[in-house]
């Protein structure tokens, strides 16, 4: 299992869903997931924030499964919300993916606009397994 790093003489996280720092073991698999959007299988862009976000998770734990893993592989997650008014349901959405008692390392950032403006969120990953 992965090293959480929360020391003291900092605050802690903003958001029960992630640790400042996460430690992978000597000798573990890696993988780095790309960017995913609410595109489902068929090639459709999901409607609204909240089914966005739960398809660009879906997509994640498809290709971590494809390799092998699962979400409590996942070491750090960036999340690209392009309205600061999408984080509560982002977060919301991610907690549905939460492994119990884990939580990778997180960095949320709202910019200007994605690939395609109709994507209204975006989730990379890293992974890595002993």
């Amino acid at each position: 299992m992965h090293k959480v790093h929360s020391p003291a003489g900092i605050a802690g996280p903003v958001s029960p869903s992630y640790s400042h720092g996460i430690e992978v073991p000597p000798g573990a698999r890696w993988l780095t997931v790309s960017g995913q959007v609410g595109v489902t299988p068929d090639g459709k862009i999901a409607e609204g924030i909240a089914a966005q976000a739960d398809q660009a998770w879906k997509n994640i734990v498809a290709i971590l499964k494809g390799a092998g893993m699962g979400l409590e592989d996942v070491v750090k997650v960036t999340t690209f919300l392009t309205s600061k008014d999408y984080i509560p349901a982002a977060r919301e959405v991610r907690g549905r993916y939460q492994v119990d008692g884990y939580r990778p390392a997180s960095t949320l950032l709202v910019v200007a606009g994605l690939a395609a403006p109709d994507y209204l969120v975006e989730i990379e990953a890293i992974a890595a397994k002993a």
